[in-house]
């Protein structure tokens, strides 16, 4: 679904004018000593680094997705570029450029620009971070005086040498250089405010340069040859196979770091202004697109290649830019000062503009990052990657750190303890924890074989995952055991257990059967699906003993802790039925003159169905939950959350929250909506139950919970304009606000972590989840406790298909989504 952008009118543009005019000189400060610097970091002519700055403004800012992304030469490209020019040369390095761009172009017409995001974060962090280490292991020699090596192995190698053969005049410019670049946004005071208006890295420069000229030091500077001996590219030559990886290289790096930019500025946009003073959401297929057409450019006028910059486009963003063309028009400064300040700029020291590229290659080593990536346990990724960069390149960095990324998931979902215990009381207990796959088979057997088999046996399984071959190598080693003399107990993640006995093999393979009174719980009778079995509760033995047990542990048999059919058949013991049939028949037969109907009777519908659940509530589990419930009629209600949730009857919130009386103030509606205060057609009954769980009951948290296929949702995207008013439809109005955020490209999109939606409807459902915690928060009662810290907000999303519960996470991911993780990613 595609949002656009509001018209803007020609009174809008010229308002926007001195806005963009003001940003797009602070950024120009920016870039010039930046892109000057990455072109002396690569090898390339300095002319080089301008060119692309200002092809970068015009072209990508004139033809990209995000409005107030700014494009240029990049760190992040740095390596790379450097690499290219002492294989191929300068000239071939340019032809590889401009076909980077034609596959940016490809990309982009593909529409695979969101999809080439869909690289693990610690992957493109440990890309970034390897990139810094090497252009700071570069620019550490150029600092001290010296000529960098042609790799990071070869300058680590270097440094004693040239740490042995400093020269003092580079080195002190350089320490000027980065005092005052790290000094600058500190500066304290009235001056120091006024004085930081002025972008750091011209201010380090400026000063450097200044102190460099007025006491007349002696030092390489920059030196800009006339635009008439500016080289062009030419045909590329060499190994094809090289010359593809290399423009692949091109590709994949300034494709990924402008994308991982303008979700970037996007969020900074999102975060500084309001709803009603941003640039629409960044398209960032029209974003790879316009990469690639400045890339064409840039590579055919002789200038680098050319990426999305975070450092300019923050700057962009806090200096008040209101459309693309504050980009553009700092193109165009570069450009002017490309051709009328070369004197000026050739008294600039190179050291100065090696400490700036090396204080910039050190900071892309970001510890939020490797936080991250270690709260995530994403470290070993992480590293690996900056490693293989350093030591191999990028393109050979990011394969090896997709390689491990892969090998770690696969380990994770692989590995599985199994261990086993002989308790003091004889009892030998095993315990699988991790997912059970035909890979742990071998071990499980093992471990399953070592139990005496005239022995009480405990197996707990901890794991969401059980495939066919684990799965038929616990029964078949249940039912042997069984058919030995033993028993046993299977656990499941919950807890609760459930004790299989008796010699006869027979009954504990009735224990499996959907038919049986524990068809729902039995190891046997566990569900097959696409998702591998669940490990669930089995219990064996004659129907009687299973019974007796159930009601020592004071659980129903057939509701422990929930089963599929609890709704749908007959609570009685098989022997009361056949019993109470037996009886009716003998009766029915004296009625009738000795003929008996052996019929089956019809399942009751209706008031019958509701009075025959009433009778096995009174019969099975009203014993069980009376104390508690007296309590609570004694005590009062005291719910720790409001739980908002959809009238749809598939969504049972005790079953899929595992809580019970007193536990959750629930509301159900159609579509889990909440009016927004004052809306029209506002229904209060919701209001007054927010008004009622908040202020009187002061509950903790509020909960909205969605769910997959929901009617309202489908209602909604099939609504038609000018179809009469019915109340179902007078209600869905208050999820209208959804739909128009799904639309929205000023809002976060909502996913499930791992996966996009499935379709609209899903989709749909995510949002809504988002939309109706907006709408909470403009309830006062809400809004107050919020304030005070008293309240939290959750959003959570039941795939009914799945059986699967998400909750919402906090903030948006590096896609700019709100995800909804399963449980036990959330935790």
């Amino acid at each position: 679904m595609t949002a656009t952008s509001p018209t803007r009118t020609p009174q809008g543009v010229r308002k926007d004018l001195p806005a963009d005019l003001s940003a797009s000189i602070a950024v120009f400060l920016i870039a010039m000593p930046l892109s000057l610097g990455i072109a002396l970091a690569t090898g390339a002519p300095l002319q080089a680094g301008l060119v692309a700055a200002a092809v970068g403004g015009i072209v990508a800012g004139r033809l990209g997705g995000a409005p107030l992304q700014v494009s240029g030469p990049a760190a992040g490209l740095t390596v790379v570029t450097a690499e290219l020019i002492q294989r191929y040369g300068w000239r071939t390095t340019c032809a590889i450029t401009v076909l980077a761009g034609v596959c940016q172009l490809g990309l982009a017409a593909l529409r695979t620009a969101r999809s080439a995001l869909m690289v693990s974060p610690a992957i493109v962090h440990g890309m970034l971070a390897g990139i810094g280490v090497t252009i700071a292991l570069a620019q550490l020699h150029i600092v001290l005086g010296g000529t960098p090596q042609s790799s990071a192995v070869a300058n680590v190698l270097g440094l004693p040498g040239q740490l042995a053969d400093l020269h003092p005049v580079a080195l002190g410019i350089s320490a000027l250089t980065l005092v005052v670049l790290l000094g600058w946004p500190r500066l304290p005071g009235r001056t120091g405010r006024a004085l930081r208006k002025v972008p750091a890295p011209l201010a380090a420069v400026a000063t450097a340069t200044a102190f460099a000229a007025l006491a007349g030091l002696s030092l390489p500077r920059v030196d800009l040859p006339s635009w008439r001996s500016h080289a062009l590219p030419e045909m590329p030559e060499g190994p094809v196979l090289g010359l593809i990886a290399a423009v692949l290289t091109i590709t994949l790096v300034g494709s990924v770091e402008s994308l991982l930019s303008a979700v970037a500025t996007d969020k900074l946009i999102a975060s500084e202004r309001g709803t009603d003073n941003r640039p629409p959401r960044a398209d960032l297929d029209r974003e790879l697109r316009g990469q690639g057409a400045a890339n064409i450019v840039s590579g055919a006028l002789g200038g680098l290649p050319i990426t999305g910059v975070a450092v300019r486009s923050v700057a962009n963003v806090k200096s008040g830019a209101a459309s693309r063309k504050s980009s553009m028009m700092h193109g165009f400064w570069v450009l002017l000062a490309a051709f009328l300040l070369v004197p000026l700029l050739d008294l600039i020291p190179l050291a100065t503009l090696a400490a700036l590229v090396m204080a910039v290659g050190v900071q892309m080593v970001s510890i939020t990052h490797l936080r991250s990536v270690t709260r995530h346990r994403e470290a070993l990724v992480y590293g690996t990657t900056i490693v293989a960069v350093v030591l191999g390149g990028v393109l050979e960095g990011v394969a090896v750190g997709i390689a491990v990324a892969v090998a770690l998931a696969l380990h994770r979902l692989a590995r599985t303890r199994i261990t086993l215990e002989r308790l003091d009381s004889g009892v030998h207990r095993v315990r699988a924890r991790g997912q059970l796959t035909f890979l742990a088979v071998p071990r499980l057997s093992r471990v399953l074989n070592q139990i005496p088999h005239d022995t009480h046996a405990v197996v707990e399984l901890d794991g969401s995952f059980m495939d066919h071959a684990a799965y038929e190598t616990i029964q078949d080693w249940q039912q042997s055991h069984l058919a030995h003399g033993g028993s046993l107990e299977v656990t499941g993640r919950s807890g609760q257990v459930a004790r299989i006995t008796g010699a006869d093999p027979g009954a504990a393979g009735k224990a499996g059967s959907p038919g049986g009174a524990d068809g729902a719980d039995g190891v046997g009778g566990a569900h097959r699906s696409g998702r591998g079995h669940d490990a669930r509760h089995a219990e064996g033995g004659h129907p009687a003993e299973r019974s007796r047990r159930a009601q020592q542990r004071g659980t129903h048999q057939c509701c422990r802790p929930w089963t599929p059919w609890q709704n749908h058949c007959d609570h009685r013991a098989p022997s009361t039925r056949t019993a109470t049939a037996a009886t009716m028949a003998e009766a029915a037969a004296a009625e009738d003159g000795g003929a008996q109907d052996l019929s089956p009777t019809p399942r009751r519908r209706g008031a019958g169905q509701l009075a025959s659940g009433i009778s096995a509530f009174q019969r099975d589990t009203a014993p069980h939950v009376r104390d508690e419930l007296a309590r609570l009629a004694r005590e009062g209600q005291r719910p720790s959350q409001l739980f908002i949730t959809c009238a749809d009857s598939r969504l049972v919130t005790s079953m899929i929250t595992a809580s019970g009386p007193g536990d959750l103030f629930t509301v159900r509606n159609v579509g889990n909506l909440v009016p927004l205060p004052g809306a029209e057609s506002t229904d209060d009954s919701v209001a007054a139950a927010i008004e009622y769980a908040v202020d009187v009951l002061q509950v903790d948290s509020i909960t909205v919970c969605g769910h997959s296929g929901c009617g309202a949702m489908q209602a909604l995207l099939s609504s038609a304009p000018g179809v009469a008013m019915t109340p179902l439809r007078r209600w869905l109005r208050h999820g209208l606000p959804s739909l128009a955020r799904m639309a929205s490209r000023h809002h976060a999109w909502a996913r499930i972590a791992g996966r996009l939606p499935a379709d609209a409807v899903e989709q749909l459902c995510l949002t809504n989840v988002v939309q109706q915690l907006e709408h909470l928060r403009a309830h006062e009662s809400v809004a107050r406790r919020l304030s005070e810290g008293t309240l939290e907000l959750h959003g959570m999303y039941f795939h009914v298909g799945e059986a699967q519960a998400y909750l919402l996470s906090e903030g948006e991911d590096f896609f700019d989504c709100r995800v909804f993780d399963t449980v036990g990613q959330h935790v």
